[in-house]
């Protein structure tokens, strides 16, 4: 799926042409409008740049019964996702009837191919593997281009599922592909349907690393080739993207070290990702499903992206989880509430007037600093930010851990909350309804320090509470919030 020059995804038309189609993107840390950027369980995205678009193709992360389907994304600025469904479904692949995976999207010949794994097949008896479709426009519908799978057997142990597709620089387009621990590269020859053979006369080349699990994923930047995959088990706690260089397509590769980790603080089964450069920039995403913290449900991962960084000598540096939130997208998908009416609209997420609503992320910092712009709109109560949070319900103080806020009666506060309220602190401060205040608090080990607009009102000790869940709370005020970040420290 990834292209030379790079971008990802085609070969039709100039890296010039391209470029002067996609309107300038700031250069992310995180998704800026918070992850997961999109709502609903999906898994396995893969990224193509289609006529000035960024588009991302997911699986369906339901049980393999119902994965009869694939939905698309799109956006011109990373920040604002229109979901396109049913870009393809198993009525219009006459062969697949189920565990519709990975799918992998490029365009060339002036159509829009998308490659896909069907049915989990378990052996080369069964009906399955690896298809190919085609659509006139990037949203489908995409219908089967052969009536049988691409690739319907084993090979050199690789289950045929999750395939990425790259064409380099010189047009020739290659698949990567392999489950159960092995993987391999095959040519595609120009028609997009068919496969290619070697200079030595093979159709397949084994090209499994060491830990290899699924999930092949191919870069090329600065002339080196960069073979990303996923290994550990996709429910355990060992999910994680690794990578390997090399100088040609076909390897050899030599390991590098790990992308992408799970992150206690943030979310769980990180992998099976994607990679975007923005066009004309070396701004790069890896784009990958995870599990929030809270979830059992081996289903329920959500789609997320963050920056991803080259050291000087081509190596990748290990991928930062980002958790921030500037509402810019008009959602709040990531967003518990527990009390209040909460909406997010014109780049700000409000609150109404209640006794202690609150809306938490699913997140568990300990050492870390809690931020967020602060406008008291009505009332005679404060609003702030709650942190290092368990045991959230609906009520006054229904939950364990620290909120800092700013009162309309002239102070910023500071205390704790177990069923009850203990004040901890608190200094003289105005608050003018209606006037945006950034609020800060530095919480290192037993330390708690509390700023505002940069100045710091408060520093106690107290070691109740060593790390939860992360959000925003009022107290009979209504208010508004805006760009919600957690660093950790």
């Amino acid at each position: 799926m990834n292209g030379g020059m790079g971008f990802l995804g085609a070969v039709a038309g100039s890296l010039l042409t391209l470029t002067s189609m996609i309107a300038p993107i700031p250069g992310y840390e995180t998704a800026p409008a918070g992850n997961p950027f999109v709502d609903g369980w999906y898994a396995d995205p893969d990224v193509a740049v289609y006529g000035g678009r960024f588009w991302v193709y997911p699986t369906s992360s339901r049980p393999y019964d119902e994965q009869t389907y694939l939905d698309a994304f799109s956006s011109d600025d990373l920040v604002h996702w229109t979901k396109h469904p049913n870009v393809l479904t198993t009525a219009n692949v006459s062969w697949a009837r189920r565990a519709v995976w990975a799918p992998a999207p490029v365009q060339r010949n002036g159509k829009y191919y998308l490659y896909f794994g069907a049915n989990d097949i378990q052996s080369n008896a069964e009906l399955g593997g690896i298809g190919v479709a085609v659509a006139d426009r990037p949203e489908g519908p995409y219908t089967d281009a052969l009536g049988k799978p691409l690739i319907g057997q084993f090979v050199n142990g690789a289950q045929p599922i999750d395939q990425d597709v790259f064409v380099d620089d010189d047009g020739q387009a290659y698949m990567y592909y392999g489950g159960w621990g092995h993987a391999n590269v095959v040519k595609l020859n120009s028609d997009m349907t068919s496969l290619g053979t070697f200079d030595d006369g093979s159709t397949y080349k084994e090209i499994t690393p060491a830990n290899y699990t699924e999930g092949s994923q191919m870069v090329k930047r600065g002339g080196r080739y960069y073979l990303m995959w996923s290994e550990g088990g996709w429910t355990g706690p060992d999910y994680s993207v690794s990578y390997a260089i090399a100088d040609r397509p076909t390897g050899p590769f030599t390991e590098a070290g790990k992308v992408l980790t799970q992150d206690a603080a943030v979310a769980k089964g990180s992998g099976h990702n994607a990679v975007l450069n923005v066009p004309g920039t070396d701004d790069w995403y890896i784009f990958y499903h995870r599990r929030p913290l809270s979830e059992t449900d081996a289903n329920h991962r959500q789609l997320a992206f963050d920056r991803m960084r080259f050291a000087g000598d081509g190596a990748i540096q290990p991928v930062t989880m980002g958790v921030q939130d500037n509402f810019a997208d008009g959602n709040a998908v990531g967003w518990k509430t527990y009390g209040s009416t909460w909406s997010a609209a014109g780049g700000s997420y409000r609150a109404s007037a209640t006794a202690g609503g609150k809306s938490l992320l699913d997140t568990n910092f300990g050492n870390a600093t809690y931020a967020a712009d602060v406008t008291v709109e009505s009332g005679n109560g404060d609003a702030g930010v709650v942190f290092r949070a368990t045991q959230p319900a609906v009520g006054t103080d229904a939950y364990r851990g620290y909120y800092a806020g700013l009162s309309t009666t002239g102070k910023v506060v500071l205390g704790k909350a177990a069923n009850n309220w203990t004040q901890l602190a608190a200094a003289p401060l105005t608050v003018q309804r209606g006037t945006r205040y950034h609020l800060s608090v530095e919480a290192i080990g037993s330390t708690i320090t509390v700023s505002v607009d940069g100045t710091v009102r408060l520093t106690v000790t107290d070691s109740t509470y060593a790390s939860g869940a992360n959000g925003v709370r009022v107290f009979t005020t209504a208010a508004a919030f805006d760009n919600v970040a957690v660093t950790r420290r």
